[in-house]
């Protein structure tokens, strides 16, 4: 009885601190200028430190910024004849999502075209490009994303190594090239015709890096792993080049749009772009300038070593338009993705004896990225996959650990480790940049490709790494995965698949906080914005999200019924569904 009563009271101190310490906010708030809006009546959620508790109050914005949090009174208190003033009638009201590792502009490309993510045949997957084909000029290409071999529940009629041929699709798309990019990114299929204008016979070798996958007869059957794919990604890219150039700028305008509708809906304020090009950073810039952001862009910069040496310098831009774009990093990657069997091992696959993966970038080059990044001041964010990929890329940032600890370097990915190289991402203060999600998307496979070992031990090892003290930083990688925080969320607390309930080794899971920390001000911190947002603070941005359920108590089933009601950013109201 003394227990519970203990338990009970310490609970009580835990609320009665939490909300002194918002009282103490409010009275810090009155050099911020007149109240602009005030939410009250919701269970807040602020994410300042992992001791938070949430508590019924209200919180006060002034000119885009959080003003004060309180409770009711306190806040109400602060109200004019110009305060606009929303009852929240008891919603749960927390930092607005941050996205740590997608591809902003790949996602508005994907909701332009074929999308594959939910199918689960090849057969739906050819009936799509069909229905397609039928809309289309000859010699139009044809170009979707999504597919994954390893998530159909029908096998294909013609297969070979596990994958379809292109038979299939070169029948019903005779006169059109199609390029489908698998869910990873890290290989694609393309039909006859496609593989006709890239000029891909059973004479053409395997790139550096890459494989084309060929039958018995050396004959291609329309798959291209890791580096192989530029093959057909350069026929693709000159067909658009060849298009009318007004009229690619505004398709990918439009592309920007759709994704920062998706992120808003989706209670998404912040988004950190994993690698654009010099001319999208351009275009991303100039959003920004012109108020036509309404998300905040963090983008890394991705070329290679010998086209940033001259340029990269010039790209370091922090929070323009008001904090809508930042770039303060470079991108590069090591190795390809487990699903492809492109993920770089320290031992061979255990479904591909003697095969250990793919290295994508010679190391020698990511070590040249890395000098440029640590001379302009760059974060360096290498994605790293396979075991052996981690352990190189750690290597890399040990040899700059005397002047890089500081400048928070991260790993992309980061999904199987090497039990002896989790310490290393404390010591050479390296972040893990992982997504929740990928571990229940990519559970029916995990222990077919590593063993049971190997995946029980050092799969999406984030309970390992947090008990080490690394900083994680959670996101979806869309359009590999759905942007959908909520359901990562789930994957990231549960390690349990939505479809099935598959199970994948529970104990490395993080716990609810965590989760949200992730998703917030560790999301933040690995952008080196942890000053500005991620949390509910005095000073910050006023970026939140109100959701139907409380993430922090609700059960785990009830996770996924949680809607976005409201996405705010920069103290505007930019997404709203109250139905």
């Amino acid at each position: 009885m003394k227990s519970f009563i203990f338990k009970n009271m310490r609970s009580y101190l835990y609320l009665f601190l939490a909300n002194l310490l918002q009282l103490i906010s409010c009275y810090d708030s009155k050099d911020l200028g007149t109240t602009d809006l005030i939410i009250h009546n919701a269970i807040i959620y602020s994410a300042e430190s992992l001791d938070t508790q949430p508590f019924n109050g209200a919180i006060a914005i002034s000119e885009g910024r959080i003003q004060a949090l309180g409770t009711n009174e306190e806040i109400l208190k602060l109200n004019t004849s110009e305060t606009q003033v929303k009852d929240a009638a008891g919603q749960f009201l927390m930092p607005g999502f941050i996205e740590g590792h997608g591809h902003f502009s790949g996602m508005g490309e994907t909701l332009q075209n074929l999308n594959f993510l939910t199918d689960t045949s090849w057969q739906q997957i050819v009936k799509k490009v069909e229905d397609k084909v039928c809309n289309l000029k000859p010699g139009e290409w044809i170009y979707g994303r999504g597919w994954h071999q390893e998530k159909w529940d029908i096998e294909p009629d013609d297969l070979y190594e596990g994958y379809p041929t292109h038979n299939s699709l070169s029948k019903i798309s005779p006169d059109n090239p199609v390029i489908l990019v698998h869910a990873s990114g890290h290989s694609l299929f393309a039909n006859e015709k496609a593989m006709e204008l890239a000029g891909i016979s059973s004479e053409s070798p395997d790139t550096v890096g890459g494989t084309i996958i060929k039958d018995q007869l050396k004959n291609p059957i329309g798959v291209f792993e890791e580096n192989s794919m530029d093959h057909i990604k350069l026929a693709f890219n000159a067909y658009k080049k060849s298009l009318d150039e007004k009229a690619q700028t505004a398709l990918w305008h439009e592309a920007i749009q759709l994704a920062q509708k998706k992120c808003l809906e989706n209670g998404i304020t912040s988004f950190q772009d994993a690698g654009s090009k010099f001319y999208e950073l351009d275009r991303y810039e100039q959003l920004a300038k012109d108020g036509k952001m309404d998300i905040r862009l963090w983008a890394m910069v991705r070329h290679s070593s010998q086209e940033l040496k001259n340029k990269v310098g010039q790209y370091r831009k922090i929070d323009i338009g008001n904090g809508h774009f930042t770039c303060r990093a470079i991108k590069t990657e090591v190795d390809g993705a487990l699903g492809a069997h492109g993920a770089w091992l320290l031992e061979p696959y255990s479904d591909k004896p003697g095969f250990i993966g793919q290295n994508t970038t010679e190391i020698s080059e990511v070590a040249k990225i890395a000098e440029l990044a640590n001379k302009h001041d760059m974060q360096l964010c290498v994605h790293a996959i396979g075991d052996r990929a981690n352990k190189e890329v750690l290597d890399i940032i040990e040899n700059h650990k005397d002047t890089i600890k500081s400048k928070r370097w991260r790993i992309e990915h980061a999904q199987h480790l090497n039990p002896t190289e989790i310490m290393r991402f404390k010591s050479t203060g390296a972040i893990a940049s992982m997504q929740g999600v990928h571990c229940t998307s990519d559970a029916p496979f995990v222990v077919k490709r590593l063993g049971m070992l190997r995946a029980k031990v050092g799969a999406y090892a984030w309970k390992a790494l947090l008990n080490q003290g690394v900083t994680i930083v959670n996101g979806t990688d869309v359009p590999v995965e759905d942007i959908d925080p909520i359901r990562n969320f789930y994957a990231s607390v549960t390690r349990t698949r939505v479809d099935n309930g598959m199970k994948f080794f529970v104990t490395n899971r993080m716990s609810r906080v965590q989760a949200l920390r992730s998703y917030t001000l560790d999301a933040a911190y690995g952008a080196f914005e942890e000053k500005k947002k991620g949390s509910l603070e005095v000073g910050k941005y006023a970026d939140l999200v109100m959701l139907s359920k409380n993430l922090l108590t609700c059960g785990d089933q009830e996770i996924l019924k949680a809607k976005v009601l409201m996405t705010m950013v920069g103290g505007e109201v930019k997404y709203e569904n109250f139905e």
